[in-house]
């Protein structure tokens, strides 16, 4: 090697050094600048009284909670009423969460903890920006991989972990990234997650009339008492209700849940709102409840639409043989029953608007046949009596002897 070679080889050396110098530097600067420490509050001052609007982002899916008229409402979901408590706790939880572990992150390692914002193709996180009445953002929160806690191999849970924690970043600030004992496993953009599923709840329900598609398979049923049995409406000489089977139809919707509401762009050929099953609902509180069930989806469960009367009387007719001295008590009585009553209209009514997705067991005696409630024909040979034996037959050339 001569003189010049050696030169270069010095000069290409020191230049490569100096790059790596400056690259290590500049990283070194990246993660020595971590804001965060140990024990604090990861967003110092977040006022969750002025958050008006959040906006739930991930890589597939967006989600927004806005206040309207002192009341949390999904915007996906056609500004159907929210869980408030859902809402609350997530606040709260944002609010008070402190750091568990400052994390010193270069920009090549913020995707490893998937805190890259969820506009990116890989690696990224769910991003969260809590805004102001004016629509103006208070602070984000950038949610990142979830941190998990090992169990010991055999335990109670046979081995596999939970989620302990979550990895964060505050305010869309690299300085403001750590670890956080909270895994924040509800705040996903899923409409269905956030719905206040306060639904309808039939009581005292008197008689149900089922209009299905096919006129062979509807029916009526009634009953005279609340505890009373079931009778089936024109009932055919050879129908004979089972009231085992009918049994079941004294808490039908009584405490039905939902999974989900349809989207505005569902229509009703969508939904099979278009040609669905009819059931008319009456109690003996005077409520009238028209029920429309549609076709399911690809998840099994079952569009559904609802529209709630009642008609509640205004006035008590006294007793025959009412004494003076009872009128007040039952005047009080009636107009008590009489408010609870339109205070329950008034709330179930708010169901009327919307199509529900329900799933099967919620309205699982609406979809059965007229012939599912009969009782079964008994057999004519179970009546404990021993069937007539057969005769036996005598093999070929042998005849039975003759009496004299």
């Amino acid at each position: 090697m001569n003189r010049n070679q050696l030169i270069l080889l010095i000069v290409i050396g020191a230049v490569v050094g100096g790059i790596g110098y400056n690259l290590s530097q500049k990283d070194q600067a990246t993660w020595s600048q971590s804001a965060q420490k140990m024990g604090e509050k990861l967003i110092p001052d977040f006022d969750v009284n002025k958050v008006e609007s959040i906006s739930i982002k991930s890589q597939t899916n967006v989600l927004t909670l806005t206040r309207q008229s002192d009341i949390w409402v999904v915007a996906e979901r056609g500004g159907y009423p929210a869980n408030f408590g859902s809402i609350q706790d997530f606040l709260l939880k944002v609010r008070d969460v402190k750091i568990a572990q400052p994390v010193k992150a270069g920009s090549g390692q913020l995707a490893r903890l998937e805190l890259v914002a969820p506009d990116k193709t890989t690696n990224s996180g769910t991003l969260v920006d809590f805004k102001d009445k004016s629509g103006k953002s208070i602070t984000t929160l950038l949610l990142g991989k979830k941190h998990m806690k090992e169990s010991p191999a055999g335990g109670q849970f046979g081995g596999g972990g939970w989620p302990d924690g979550r990895y964060v970043m505050a305010g869309g600030d690299s300085k403001n990234v750590a670890l956080v004992s909270e895994a924040f496993q509800n705040a996903e953009p899923k409409g269905e997650e956030w719905l206040d599923k306060d639904f309808l709840k039939v009581e005292k329900l008197r008689s149900i009339t089922v209009t299905a598609l096919q006129s062979s398979n509807s029916w009526a049923m009634s009953r005279e008492t609340e505890n009373g049995e079931w009778k089936l409406a024109d009932a055919k000489p050879t129908e004979q209700v089972d009231a085992g089977k009918t049994s079941s139809l004294n808490f039908l919707l009584n405490s039905p849940s939902f999974h989900d509401v349809a989207t505005a762009d569902q229509k009703p050929e969508d939904t099979g709102l278009d040609k669905p099953l009819t059931a008319q609902l009456q109690t003996f509180d005077g409520f009238t409840y028209l029920v429309k069930v549609g076709k399911a989806n690809a998840e099994s469960r079952y569009f559904l639409q609802v529209g709630t009367t009642a008609d509640i009387p205004k006035e008590r007719a006294p007793g025959k043989d009412e004494k003076p001295e009872d009128k007040e008590k039952l005047d009080k009585e009636f107009k008590e029953k009489v408010q609870k009553l339109q205070e329950k209209l008034k709330k179930e009514q708010i169901h009327d608007k919307w199509v529900y997705l329900v799933d099967k067991w919620s309205i699982d005696n609406l979809l059965k046949e007229r012939r599912e409630f009969m009782a079964e024909k008994k057999d004519e040979n179970k009546s404990g009596e021993p069937k007539d034996a057969p005769i036996p037959s005598l093999p070929p050339g042998l005849e039975l002897p003759k009496l004299n």
